[in-house]
């Protein structure tokens, strides 16, 4: 019993704790919704379906005070908005990108009226935008994403995370709760809540999407599309390659753009592309995740001419409209 009490009380600690970061946003007609303060100089972060105006928004503090907010962005890829206040903020305590596993306890938060409201679940399942691969028992020394292997099932398959996915819970989202908060019983925020991606489904946007639509956002003041300027197909990879890297497939540069991020770095067609920043590049999706990564960010691209292996820095260019 004694147990069960403590757990209790710490989650409702946490939920006091969290109170002082979360927002009440006013943005569109009908029932307020939430928003999670992102750091002290006043940035906010919500959902993007629940502004329905550019102007006049506003929102209400912890503490019962209200400020007029302007909006930085939008990001309705991932159902993110982000606001600024001119005003000193208790920012919330943000995770690490990938320190939620499946069927942890978490609270969802909500703050559409004068007090903050809670909900409880499971985390049901870990989502990643990336393709499902193998991974040969032989292959060492490669760094997937972050750096760690992730998600890892009995079938020795496994997720490789370079931005993107999201999180799904059994948490109920009661009206309002959208742009609220995600957290464990430490206190530490996992993302943000949404139930615009369809009826009845509790998601959340996780941190390292957050953090990657802030800093897109206050750099640019919209979301940019990479792009190194290719085109490609699937091609086998010479013997001698496939042994060493342990893998059989790359993409083969059919074309390259003029002026593109991709000619300039000196990139040729005929080029076989394996790996970029040490993520294998096999398919399609491949590239396009890793396009996804922050404009202006140069990455390393592995590539096969003339049958031998060699590395080319590129920098990842906005795609022009």
């Amino acid at each position: 019993m004694s147990t069960f009490k403590d757990l209790s009380d710490a989650m409702a600690e946490a939920v006091e704790t969290v109170s002082a970061s979360l927002v009440q946003v006013n943005a569109r007609r009908r029932l307020p919704a939430t928003g999670v303060i992102w750091s002290a100089d006043g940035v906010i972060v919500t959902t993007n379906h629940v502004v329905e105006r550019d102007e006049d928004i506003t929102i209400t503090l912890d503490d019962g005070t209200t400020h007029e907010a302007t909006l930085i962005g939008r990001d309705p890829a991932n159902d993110l908005a982000v606001l600024k206040v001119e005003a000193s903020l208790t920012p919330a305590n943000w995770a690490e990108d990938d320190s939620l596993k499946v069927g942890n306890l978490v609270l969802a938060l909500g703050h559409p009226s004068e007090q903050t409201q809670a909900s409880l679940g499971v985390v049901s399942a870990l989502f990643s935008s990336m393709t499902k691969r193998k991974r040969r028992s032989g292959r060492k020394g490669r760094r997937f994403g972050n750096g760690r292997f992730r998600n890892r099932d009995g079938g020795g398959r496994m997720w490789k995370v370079i931005g993107g996915g999201h999180i799904r819970t059994d948490v109920v989202m009661y009206p309002g709760f959208s742009g609220g908060a995600l957290i464990t019983g430490d206190g530490l925020v996992h993302g943000i809540n949404t139930s615009g991606f369809g009826r009845g489904a509790s998601v959340t946007i996780p941190v390292a999407t957050v953090r990657n639509t802030v800093e897109t956002l206050q750099k640019h003041g919209k979301m940019t599309q990479g792009y190194i300027g290719i085109g490609i197909q699937p091609a086998r990879l010479p013997d001698t390659v496939k042994e060493e890297l342990e893998q059989e497939v790359g993409l083969l540069i059919v074309s390259v753009e003029n002026d593109s991020p991709a000619s300039k770095a000196g990139l040729l067609v005929g080029d076989t592309v394996v790996t970029i920043d040490d993520d294998p590049i096999e398919q399609l999706e491949d590239l396009l995740s890793a396009q996804k990564l922050q404009v202006g960010k140069t990455v390393s691209v592995q590539l096969v001419r003339g049958g031998e292996l060699q590395e080319i820095d590129v920098t990842i260019g906005e795609r022009p409209s």
